[in-house]
């Protein structure tokens, strides 16, 4: 199984380079159709545009195949797809200051234990203070939780996110970048689009 905190760890500095912010990673797809997914960002615009997720593909498949040669592959996997894209508007809540950026905005957490007989948390946000997250729960009160509490995240698409976003160019914003691999060609990268990608 991939360490996603050495793949964290390894990408990273690859998307820095590139002043971009990365949002997420993680191995999706099981056995079948292993796909290491990597989701990032440009800071001031929130989006990343087909040549950023180009040239993020090619420098993360360079560096992994220079550590495979090695006999380091850090991914662990006989073969598997890299997707490299952006977040979109209903994008995952990953990092503590994403709480706070989006703050006012309705969200959907899944805590990593039940709290106040919940698993699952739907409503605004109302702000970070420390590692404490408030949200105001839809139809019940205002609860606070520590940012450790959080399996996973995500903002809840509603008019009031797209009017937020909507000044944001929308060109790239639902493409997805794809590298197959390990591959008998020499790389060649494909881009698609999400929708066509089933």
């Amino acid at each position: 199984m991939a360490n996603i905190a050495l793949l964290t760890d390894l990408i990273e500095p690859e998307a820095k380079a590139l002043g971009l912010s990365l949002v997420r990673v993680r191995m999706q797809g099981g056995k079948s159709d292993p796909t290491l997914q990597v989701m990032a960002e440009r800071p001031d615009t929130r989006q990343l545009l087909i040549d950023d997720c180009a040239e993020l593909s090619r420098r993360i498949s360079d560096k992994f195949d220079a550590l495979e040669a090695e006999g380091k592959d850090p991914v662990g996997e006989d073969a598997y797809r890299l997707e490299v894209s952006s977040p979109g508007i209903d994008r995952p809540l990953t990092r503590l200051q994403d709480f706070a950026d989006w703050e006012g905005q309705e969200a959907r957490i899944r805590l990593v234990e039940p709290f106040e007989d919940r698993k699952q948390i739907s409503g605004n946000l109302m702000g970070v203070e420390g590692t404490k997250i408030t949200v105001d729960v839809n139809k019940h009160k205002i609860m606070t939780i520590d940012f450790s509490q959080v399996a996973d995240a995500k903002l809840v698409m509603t008019d009031r996110l797209i009017a937020a976003t909507a000044p944001l160019s929308t060109e790239g914003a639902d493409e997805v970048f794809y590298q197959d691999t390990p591959t008998d060609e020499p790389d060649a990268h494909e881009a698609d689009t999400e929708e066509g990608q089933h």
